[in-house]
Parts: C-alpha cells; structure tokens; sequence
C-alpha cells in the first residue's frame, strides 16, 4: 500500500496508509445501496402522501430527493470526512498540510466529483488517483484533501515497553524529560483518537 506522509502544523511528519482504489469503489457502492434504499423509503412514503398525483407534490419530491444530491457533501461535513460508506471501511478524507477539512474542502470535493465520477463513470477519477502519487481525484486536487485509511494496526509491541535499540539516537532531546506518566496520558489520548 502507499503512504503519505502529512507534516502537521507543529512539524511533526505523520504517516498514514492511502485508501486504495478498491476501498473507495467499495465505500461508494456501500453509499449507492444507501441511496437505494432511501429512494425506496421515499418511493413508498410518496405513494402514501400524493393520492391526487406527484404533480400536485413537486415541491415534496424535490424536498425528499434533495439528501440525495447533498448526501455526500453533508456527509463529510458532519461526519468529519467520511459518508457511511467511508464509515464501514474506515477510510476519511484529510487535508494534506494535516489540519481538518473544512466547508470550503468538502464543497470543492463535492462540486468537482461530477467531473471525477460522472464522466466517463469514473474513469476520469480512477485515472487522477492512480497518477496523481497521493490518491487523489481532481476534486482531491483542487480542495489539498486526499483519503486515507483510518483502521489502527495495534500488535502487542504496541502495548508494551520496547527495548530500544543502543544505535537509537533522541530526536528531540525534550522527549528523554518526558516521565512514565506523562507516557501513559499520551498512549491514553493517541488511542481515543
């Protein structure tokens, strides 16, 4: 898999796996039954609501139909990058500099994913992500977003103290003042997150 590597604001390099290609078909077909059965939903809950005809209910249906078009915009502003596809395989969006997307972010993702997904159905986003180097589409690319894996590889090492290495040399030399309990806190707040 690839990586990218992201430098935070505090100058920190931090790694993180690229969804590959396939997690992001998958996530947008899980997001395409999501649509499904949401249309279903208002199919039925139309044919309840407008005896005299959808003509008299336009405005209804264009209400109903309107999460649809919004879905994957409001998905990732409330959800902080993901939709429910991205959910189920753990994938997000993330800015490159390493600050969170924002509304200007998504917005761009959304307005340019006609161009990405639309055309040519999808042929032109699958081109741009395998090209681009960071898994990115055009959408990706105008917004400085693109999207990782979020699932935490935790083993065994991970929840022990390892031995470190006599040819180990301190980056930061503040870290060797750091205490055990100071460890503790952050182990404890790296896994919340």
């Amino acid at each position: 898999m690839d990586n990218i590597k992201i430098q935070t604001t505090q100058n920190v390099d931090i790694e993180y796996e690229l969804a590959s290609i396939g997690d992001r078909i998958l996530a947008t077909l899980l997001d395409y039954l999501f649509f499904f059965g949401y249309s279903i939903f208002v199919l039925i809950l139309l044919g309840f609501i407008s005896a005299g005809g959808i003509e008299n209910n336009l405005w209804l249906v264009i209400l109903l139909f309107l999460p649809v078009l919004l879905y994957d915009l409001l998905c990732e502003l409330f959800f902080q990058g993901k939709s429910f596809g991205k959910m189920i395989m753990k994938i997000k969006v993330v800015k490159l500099d390493g600050t969170q997307a924002g509304f200007g972010a998504y917005l761009l993702r959304w307005l340019l994913r006609v161009v990405d997904t639309k055309v040519f159905s999808g042929g032109v986003a699958l081109i741009a992500i395998l090209v681009s180097g960071k898994g990115q589409r055009i959408g990706d690319m105008a917004a400085g977003t693109t999207v990782i894996k979020i699932k935490q590889k935790v083993t065994i090492n991970d929840t022990i103290l390892n031995k470190v290495k006599p040819t180990y040399t301190v980056v930061f030399e503040e870290v060797s003042k750091i205490s055990d309990t100071d460890n503790a806190i952050i182990k404890e707040v790296i896994q919340i997150t």
